[in-house]
């Protein structure tokens, strides 16, 4: 029994995700409440009754004494989790015994990423981000709603099967060959031919990466490019495979036929079969199978829930979708910037995606430094500093003074919301420059508020709301998208196959055995690139691995699953290092240091974090950002690189040869002639 709501103060439901153990509980008590002849509460009236009690509790021990609880357990073992953000209520819960409190907490932290990925800064004001959420229109707010829970959905089904979304870094398949001819490819032809067509609306391709199933095949960045964030590659999967979920029945059949042709086993090599010769045919079947797969199901693997009775259409690929990703610039860091995300379909389970920077991005990375300014100041006025002590934060009101009268001046007063903004900010200058003014003090907090409101308005007038004149293009045209699309499926026709199955046996625990025997499996990640390797994890009845076949694998893919959770514990409270012995099993842990060269760094005492900070990983919260960051201030002017390494052996083996292994393994994963692309 799960449960997720987003409330405000008032018990006001802003969005809810519900398993069906939760539905049919709510069924269950509010039915048997009714009397005979009167109709059920609808199930939103319902849930916000449930949690009333909760809500007003969280909410006066805030009023009273400045502090709320941020997780508790009733007598019948439900597990509550609460967090507020701003003037929203985020409160995750557990019925059944299968999430602990971590857990929730990041399926909170996850839920809030992702109303950032859709809403971007406006998720900055709290009458904002609630209209947006509830929507007046009923059918809207169904569609909205629907659209979240299938991410939450997604997210969970990924975080339960894919070693990547465990550790929170990106996979890439294993293929140095291919994967060059394809970075080579997007570079020389796709995206240049892209950003130097008519057809492109004035947006530009930023980054374009082929994605088989969620592990990245090839990632191209154009040169005018911000690196794209871990945090923000990791969501943009999920929304990828949100629209067109991995069908694993498929890529079973699949693999069998290749083992099949090949006549071998799992280690068996795959030679594709050679082109038709007529380039003509091979487009034409390729778009055949490109249209045959738009009619998947979007909604496939997905949990129903309580918006199951709309009818939700499938995707259209050649309409983006609005994200709002994190920029860096000789400036400084820009959160939440407005793209246009391309999820182009080449075929099941391998997708194209774009990424490309809209024509009016600039104002979005202006109202970013005018929220910055008024943010800042509204904290020092807040904690008592007034007058000149006030105003000493980068960028300073004053400083922005004229760059903010320009940007009034340049929205021009066509609509409302500039001329709204326009009077905010009349009043704001009254009392704060004018010598009638109050000058800068406490007085000026609601108006640093309402200026920030403001702001967002305009944020969301221009990346938000669909407006301007119809017959104006804005985005990449149907014809461009086709165009790309026929270009990669003709690159990567003879390889379909081949990369379906690669996707499922990346990288096998065979060719490790031999030096480290007793090893039964192991995950590396580069934390300061967002990337990891490990051997795959087939569980299946009808793959068969050297783990083993269905019971066996899925045995130890459980063990492997609480190992990374019990890490992160370990880790939370300042230990870079674990071992430990499980029956049969024998677990280690190490995260560490080191400089360009590879050169070990010496070990420094890790930070402890409070038990109710945010979960540890790089998808909802970038702790390992934050780490190196922590680390490099006793490195000043050095490149400092972090990584973590995971081990499952044997207990029968020697601990000083496991720890043997250890060292060696981690030496051999990095090794250039081994994994040249990680």
């Amino acid at each position: 029994m799960k449960a997720l709501l987003i409330t405000t103060e008032s018990a006001e439901v802003l969005f809810h995700w519900t398993d069906q153990g939760f539905q049919h509980n709510i069924q269950e008590q509010y039915g048997t409440a009714q009397e005979e002849g009167q109709r059920l509460p609808a199930f939103e009236d319902s849930i916000s009754t449930l949690f009333a009690p909760i809500i007003i509790s969280c909410s006066s021990m805030v009023d009273r004494l400045g502090d709320s609880y941020t997780c508790f357990t009733t007598e019948n073992n439900h597990i509550y989790v609460l967090h507020q953000f701003d003037e929203c209520l985020y409160i995750a819960m557990n019925g059944d015994g299968e999430e602990e409190e971590e857990d929730l907490r990041r399926k909170i932290y996850v839920a809030k990423k992702m109303i950032e990925m859709l809403f971007g800064m406006v998720t900055l004001s709290g009458s904002l981000i609630r209209r947006e959420l509830r929507p007046q229109d009923t059918e809207q707010r169904a569609r909205l709603w629907k659209h979240l829970q299938s991410l939450l959905d997604t997210y969970k089904h990924l975080r339960e099967n894919d070693q990547s979304f465990l550790v929170e870094a990106v996979e890439r398949l294993i293929h140095p060959t291919l994967c060059e001819q394809c970075i080579e490819f997007l570079e020389r032809r796709l995206v240049q031919q892209l950003n130097s067509s008519v057809e492109r609306a004035g947006e530009d391709v930023q980054h374009a990466f082929i994605l088989v199933h969620t592990k990245l095949l090839a990632f191209y960045s154009s040169r005018s490019a911000s690196t794209l964030a871990t945090s923000d590659l990791l969501a943009l999967i999920i929304m990828a495979q949100n629209m067109y979920p991995s069908n694993t029945d498929q890529d079973e059949n699949a693999s069998e036929d290749v083992d099949s042709t090949s006549g071998s086993g799992p280690e068996s090599f795959y030679t594709p079969q050679p082109s038709p010769t007529d380039s003509s045919s091979s487009q034409k079947q390729a778009r055949e199978e490109a249209t045959m797969f738009e009619f998947v199901d979007p909604d496939i693997h997905m949990a129903e829930d309580s918006l199951q009775t709309l009818d939700v259409p499938p995707p259209d690929p050649s309409t983006p979708r609005r994200v709002f990703l994190e920029v860096s610039h000789k400036e400084g860091l820009y959160p939440m910037m407005p793209h246009s995300m391309y999820c182009l379909p080449l075929w099941p389970g391998i997708t194209l995606v774009l990424l490309t920077k809209i024509p009016t991005s600039a104002v979005a990375a202006s109202v970013y430094m005018f929220l910055e300014a008024f943010a800042k100041l509204e904290k020092r006025l807040s904690e008592g500093q007034e007058g000149s002590s006030a105003t000493r934060s980068q960028p300073t009101i004053h400083d922005i003074r004229s760059k903010l009268d320009k940007f009034i001046k340049a929205l021009g007063p066509s609509d409302i919301q500039s001329v709204q903004l326009q009077n905010v900010w009349s009043e704001f200058k009254n009392r704060a420059f004018s010598r009638g003014g109050h000058g800068f003090n406490r007085d000026l907090i609601p108006w640093c508020k309402n200026m920030k409101t403001q702001l967002c308005g305009i944020y969301r007038q221009c990346f938000l709301i669909d407006s301007g004149p119809a017959d104006v293009p804005r985005k990449l045209s149907p014809t461009l998208q086709e165009r790309a699309q026929a270009m990669l499926q003709e690159k990567l026709i003879d390889w379909k196959d081949f990369l379906l199955v690669k996707s499922k046996r990346n990288i096998t625990m065979v060719s490790y055995l031999e030096d480290f025997p007793g090893l039964i499996h192991f995950i590396c990640v580069d934390r300061s690139t967002g990337q990891m390797i490990a051997p795959s994890l087939n569980v299946t009845e009808r793959t068969t691995s050297e783990l083993g076949k269905g019971p066996v694998a899925q045995f130890i893919k459980n063990k492997v699953w609480r190992l990374v959770s019990t890490t992160r514990r370990y880790l939370q409270k300042g230990y870079s290092t674990v071992t430990l012995r499980d029956g049969d099993f024998y677990f280690c842990y190490f995260l560490w240091f080191e400089n360009e060269t590879g050169y070990k760094l010496e070990a420094v005492e890790m930070p402890v974090l409070p038990d109710d900070s945010a979960p540890i990983g790089m998808l909802a919260w970038d702790y390992y950002r934050k780490l190196l960051r922590y680390y490099s201030k006793s490195h000043p002017g050095e490149v400092v690189k972090c990584y973590e390494l995971l081990t499952v052996h044997l207990g029968v083996i020697p601990t000083d040869i496991i720890l043997q292994h250890c060292r060696q393994l981690a030496s051999k994963l990095w090794e250039p002639s081994r994994n040249p692309l990680l």
